[in-house]
């Protein structure tokens, strides 16, 4: 991924340094009523995958207010065009070949994808006479696929609670344990908000994907060394996408330190954040497949994924912890 956009990633890399030295990583913010998803601005159609992280971070880099976007050709065909020194956001549609006739009988077609990279633009970069209609008109369709806070909480719990990793609740911080393969968290009452709690659970989530059985991440790590700081930059981002497609939000409390890790891991290996962004993908996908939520959202319950999961035991590693005010 990195290699076919370097300029793009490098720009990408420097503009969220720039975000991180602030002293906040802005995605941490509890999910807002009425707020929508990434969806494009004219279909409403909703952007899949890892590009959910990528149009956050440019969300942010803008300061925009709503996540409503669209490609430079979308938006002339519509007699809208991007203001004077706008720059868009990349993104990457996945390009799926392969053959299915060359396999034998029983198995699966032999598929590969490679990334095509798409430029788009925020609503907030638009103008022109059309855009107030259009606006209008997306927030009109977007209201009414709004869960209420309770069906989304409820939504979190059985998704997470549907995820084989064990949770255990007690003490008063919230880790993932490799060697048993175990999240532990505080008490529910130790949390502010439910909306915080299900936050801190999907970042420890994130971190049992990299179990052996799973995702074979490096989970070795102490802390302060960069393949930690790899581990927890990858929690916080999918933890990100999967409070984005549960609607939670991720309403965690700000940790300097990581913030001054992910800086110095950033500066120091800058390609590092695409093969981060498409681990943190495939974490957020193992947990709540985008399918899953989509079904979960319209009958009212999320389906369990965890039939074809397996968790295995390995010789026990360093724990990831954090604290529950600082996941």
């Amino acid at each position: 991924m990195a290699s076919a956009v370097p300029s793009t990633s490098q720009s990408l890399v420097a503009n969220l340094i720039a975000l991180l030295q602030q002293g906040t990583a802005p995605w941490r913010r509890p999910w807002r009523e009425g707020q929508s998803q990434h969806v494009n601005l004219f279909t409403g159609r909703r952007y899949r995958g890892g590009n959910p992280l990528l149009l956050t971070l440019g969300q942010f880099q803008r300061g925009a207010p709503e996540p409503f976007w669209c490609g430079y050709g979308e938006a002339r065909r519509h007699g809208l065009v991007p203001r004077r020194g706008s720059k868009a956001v990349i993104i990457l549609k996945p390009i799926v070949f392969g053959d299915d006739d060359g396999t034998d009988a029983g198995e699966s077609p032999r598929r590969r994808a490679i990334f095509r990279t798409v430029p788009v633009f925020n609503a907030a970069d638009l103008v022109g006479d059309s855009l107030t209609n259009v606006l209008a008109q997306r927030r009109t369709a977007e209201s009414p696929s709004t869960s209420s806070a309770p069906q989304r909480l409820e939504r979190a719990e059985q998704i997470l609670t549907t995820w084989p990793v064990p949770c255990q609740h007690g003490g008063g911080q919230a880790f993932y344990d490799p060697g048993r393969d175990c999240i532990v968290l505080p008490c529910r009452e130790r949390f502010d908000t439910a909306a915080g709690l299900y936050a801190t659970w999907a970042h420890e989530a994130v971190h049992s994907t990299g179990h052996s059985s799973r995702l074979k991440r490096d989970m070795t790590g102490t802390f302060g060394s960069d393949a930690y700081a790899r581990e927890e930059l990858i929690a916080e981002l999918g933890a990100v996408l999967v409070g984005t497609r549960l609607e939670i939000g991720c309403d965690l409390s700000n940790h300097v330190a990581y913030l001054d890790h992910w800086i110095r891991l950033l500066q120091e290996q800058p390609g590092i954040l695409m093969p981060v962004l498409l681990q943190a993908r495939q974490a957020a996908d193992l947990i709540c497949p985008e399918d899953d939520v989509k079904e979960a959202c319209t009958a009212g319950q999320a389906q369990s994924t965890a039939a074809g999961r397996r968790r295995m035991r390995h010789e026990p590693q360093a724990v990831l912890t954090s604290s529950p005010s600082t996941a």
